[in-house]
C-alpha cells in the first residue's frame, strides 16, 4: 500500500470512529415514572380500592391518574397514595363538573397533589354545531384561567370523533378548532395516542404544529384489524412518537386499556414493555 493511499484509509477509519463515537454519545431515553390511568382497573377500584392501588404501585407504576375516587375523601386518597409510594399528577372529570363545580374539583385536586385536572370528554349535545363548539372553548378558556391562577393546569382528554371529517366546524376538525379557540397557557392537550391513531391522524403532525402543547398522553395500542391491544402487543411505533416526546412537552405518560380481559395482567405486560423501551 502506498502512503498516499494509507493516509487516506486512515483518515477514513478515523472519520467513521468519530461518527461512532458521536452516536454512541447520544443520550438513550427511557419513560422514568411509568403512570396508570385507573379507569383500566375501575372495577377493581370500586371492590378494593386500597388494595387496587397496591397492586398497581408492586407492578412498578410510579404516577397514577383518576377517574373518580369511589367515595373517597381527598385526604385518605393522598394517604393511600403516599403508603404505596405514589403520587397523582392528575385526573380525570367530566364536562359537567368543569361547569358546574370547577372550584370544588380544584380543591380537591389540590388536597391529593395534582397538578393537572383534565376534561375526559365533550358530550354529544355540545358537538352538534359551531355554537356548541364556541361554548366549550369559552368554557375550557374560563376553567384554564381559574385554574391557573390556583396553580393547576387544566387540559382536555381527546377521542377519535375529535378527528372526524364529516364533524368538521368551518372547514377545520374537531380537535383543531379546541387547539386554535383556546390559550395555549390555559388549556393544554393530553393525546390520546390509541384514538388519535383510530381517528386516521399522525400525532407528530400536532406535536409539530403545537409544540409543548401535549404534557400528558394516554399510552395504549391498536393493531390494523381494530382492535385495542396491550402497550407493545399492536401497531403503533412508540419510539417514533417518544422520540419526540421533547418536542410534544411530555411529561406524564399513562398506560390505559379501555376493556381488558384481564387488567392487572394487562397493565403489567405495558409496564414492561414500557419499561424496557428505549427512544
Amino acid at each position: 500500500m502506498n502512503r498516499r493511499k494509507f493516509i487516506g484509509n486512515s483518515v477514513a477509519a478515523s472519520a467513521l470512529v468519530a461518527i461512532k463515537a458521536s452516536w454512541a454519545d447520544e443520550p438513550e431515553h427511557k419513560i422514568d415514572r411509568i403512570g396508570v390511568q385507573l379507569y383500566t382497573v375501575r372495577d377493581a377500584m370500586k371492590a378494593d380500592f386500597e388494595g387496587t392501588l397496591a397492586k398497581v404501585a408492586a407492578i412498578g407504576y410510579r404516577e397514577v391518574e383518576f377517574a373518580g375516587y369511589f367515595d373517597r375523601s381527598p385526604k385518605d386518597v393522598r394517604a393511600t397514595l403516599e403508603r404505596n409510594g405514589l403520587t397523582s399528577p392528575s385526573t380525570h372529570v367530566s364536562y359537567e363538573m368543569v361547569e358546574k363545580k370547577w372550584p370544588e374539583t380544584l380543591d380537591v385536586a389540590h388536597v391529593i397533589g395534582q397538578t393537572h385536572v383534565v376534561c375526559s370528554s365533550i358530550p354529544e349535545f355540545q358537538r352538534k354545531d359551531a355554537g356548541g363548539w364556541k361554548h366549550t372553548t369559552d368554557l375550557f378558556n374560563r376553567a384554564g384561567e381559574t385554574s391557573q391562577k390556583a396553580g393547576i393546569q387544566f387540559g382536555y382528554h381527546n377521542h377519535d370523533f375529535e378527528f372526524d371529517r364529516a364533524k368538521s366546524v368551518d372547514g377545520k376538525l374537531p380537535y383543531d378548532l379546541l387547539l386554535a379557540e383556546t390559550d395555549p397557557k390555559l388549556v393544554k392537550m393530553e393525546m390520546d395516542l390509541c384514538w388519535i391513531t383510530v381517528g386516521g391522524q399522525d400525532p407528530l403532525l400536532y406535536f409539530n404544529r403545537y409544540p409543548g402543547r401535549f404534557p400528558l398522553v394516554h399510552v395504549k395500542d391498536w393493531t390494523k384489524d381494530g382492535h385495542m391491544a396491550d402497550v407493545g402487543k399492536g401497531d403503533i411505533d412508540w419510539k417514533r412518537i417518544f422520540a419526540q416526546s421533547d418536542k410534544a412537552g411530555i411529561k406524564h405518560y399513562f398506560v390505559e386499556h379501555d376493556e381488558p380481559k384481564s387488567p392487572f395482567d394487562s397493565l403489567r405486560t405495558s409496564y414492561n414493555f414500557l419499561r424496557d423501551l428505549h427512544f
